[in-house]
């Protein structure tokens, strides 16, 4: 399996409901690192997973759309705990969804899967993939 990989990074504030989030109940920020990585089994007729090029361009349309946000008052996500692990399946569904629509051309159709990685810190991180 081939893979390329590919980084933006967002900035958002948000807050948590439930015990288990402790302090992190009250509104915080957070910065991410986020990595995409695109895989696909044979490299297409250019000999790419995907064009790198696109793929930034694309990461980041889709962050851009969460930065500076508080996403305590995005309605999308009224009543939703944007965990990390949330938030990377939000990245990875519309990064795929762009590639159903074309977005990252015609070569990207062989794409088999994509992950997202939000990296929190040096030491931790948490990641969603999805076969497309």
């Amino acid at each position: 399996m081939f893979s390329v990989t590919v980084r933006d990074h967002i900035m958002i504030a948000h807050s948590f409901r439930g015990e288990v989030f402790g302090p992190a109940q009250r509104l915080h920020g957070a910065t991410f690192l986020v990595d995409a990585t695109f895989r696909r089994e044979q490299l297409d007729d250019d000999n790419i997973v995907v064009d790198i090029g696109l793929a930034t361009q694309e990461l980041g349309a889709v962050v851009s759309e969460l930065n500076y946000r508080n996403l305590d008052n995005e309605p999308e996500f009224a009543g939703v705990n944007t965990s990390t692990e949330f938030l990377a399946k939000v990245i990875a569904d519309r990064l795929a969804e762009r590639i159903e629509k074309g977005a990252l051309g015609e070569g990207a159709k062989g794409i088999a899967g994509i992950s997202v990685t939000l990296h929190e810190s040096h030491i931790a991180w948490a990641s969603y993939e999805r076969a497309l």
